[in-house]
């Protein structure tokens, strides 16, 4: 397992929030660990690509890029 932070752009309110956790928990094996306003700190299998990851955010309607 490996941690990630995503930035992710256009969150304003808590429904913004719950639309992106479950947007997360939905990319198998991912462990979804703090989601705020601007960022989420997730727990990701070795085999998740980070753009699976990207993809389930943008989907929801937020765009979103992982911080190095």
């Amino acid at each position: 397992m490996r941690e990630l932070t995503l930035r992710i752009e256009n969150m304003h309110c808590g429904a913004c929030v719950r639309r992106v956790t479950q947007a997360l928990e939905k990319v198998g094996g991912v462990q979804v660990g703090e989601v705020r306003i601007g960022a989420a700190r997730v727990l990701a299998p070795d085999d998740v690509r980070e753009s699976a990851l990207v993809g389930a955010v943008e989907k929801a309607g937020y765009p979103a890029l992982v911080e190095q």
